[in-house]
């Protein structure tokens, strides 16, 4: 069975709607790629160097970033040359299938990309990121998915520094109805943590999801806030926390990159939440980010509803980015 037709049956087992999210939140990027890619298959008759060099520019404009491109067009050369492949079109399907496999790798199983839960009792997610990024809002997104599977939540406003940042998160906590452990602005952030703790515990809470600053210009002090933070959070809580994710703005294309090697560096970052993906042409970020990072994106933002935050699916993904040369050759 071809990849196109085995695709389509895993996608075809999923649920309408989720399908349907990743089709409509990848619309620009899907509309880039398939431009791109329609119109370098129609240019070619063979494939050549001419022609992987074409793709590698394709590629990289989507914003798949340039190391993963390297590697991606060396393995497609590789594949071509196994497969004896002369004619263009029929690249798209090895195309879709390495980027697939890119994405899962060898490191993960379809469990890589669920939130990790404590067997044992409370579970502790913590959410880092740049100000701006939809960090407030992933939050109270997740909180209501978790909430909707029966779980009971509370938030932490440790984003102490930014104006507006704890009433933002109880506004959040109000509308998806979990409550929110707050100080006063400026106060410790350490000190919200350990509240917040305590409150889990005594009331007790299924999962407790923490909000920290996020002042990238003075990245020092947040590093050391950050890690007195997870330090609060691990002696109360052995082995918590049990997911650092980290909140990305999918727009802000290589510069969330960037970021989050930074802010790998210093928390152990376990996941990404991709948001806004929707919003860009460049939804080639998600394959940089893990490629480059190894660390699976957990979550991407596919628009502005409530349930439009939707857990991370590989097939789905490359579904969405593909469907148009799928629903032709599959």
């Amino acid at each position: 069975m071809s990849f196109f037709k085995k695709l389509k049956e895993t996608i075809s087992k999923q649920t309408e709607s989720v399908t349907q999210k990743f089709k409509s939140g990848l619309e620009k990027s899907r509309n880039n790629l398939s431009e791109g890619l329609n119109e370098l298959f129609a240019k070619y008759r063979k494939v050549d160097e001419d022609f992987f060099e074409e793709l590698e520019e394709i590629l990289i404009m989507a914003d798949v970033g340039v190391n993963t491109v390297m590697e991606l067009v060396e393995e497609l050369k590789l594949e071509v040359k196994r497969k004896n492949i002369q004619d263009p079109k029929e690249v798209q399907e090895v195309i879709s299938e390495k980027l697939v496999e890119l994405y899962k790798g060898e490191d993960l199983d379809d469990e890589s990309f669920e939130l990790k839960m404590n067997p044992d009792g409370l579970t502790v997610v913590l959410f880092v990121g740049v100000n701006g990024v939809g960090k407030t809002t992933s939050i109270g997104k997740i909180a209501h998915k978790l909430k909707q599977e029966g779980k009971k939540v509370l938030l932490a406003a440790g984003d102490t520094f930014r104006a507006g940042a704890i009433e933002q998160l109880e506004v959040w906590g109000e509308r998806v109805g979990v409550d929110t452990i707050k100080q006063g602005a400026g106060s410790d952030p350490a000190a919200v943590m350990f509240d917040a703790v305590q409150a889990a515990k005594a009331r007790k809470v299924d999962v407790l999801l923490c909000d920290t600053a996020g002042r990238l210009q003075n990245k020092v002090n947040l590093m050391k806030e950050l890690e007195k933070v997870k330090n609060v959070i691990a002696r109360e809580v052995p082995g918590a926390p049990h997911e650092v994710l980290l909140v990305i703005d999918a727009t802000t294309g290589q510069n969330g990159l960037v970021q989050a090697k930074t802010f790998s560096d210093a928390t152990n970052v376990s996941g990404i939440v991709l948001t806004k993906l929707d919003g860009t042409a460049k939804g080639g970020i998600v394959l940089a980010i893990r490629n480059e990072l190894k660390v699976p994106v957990k979550f991407v933002g596919l628009g502005e509803k409530m349930d439009d935050l939707q857990p991370f699916n590989a097939e789905q993904f490359v579904f969405g980015l593909f469907e148009d040369l799928i629903e032709k050759q599959g």
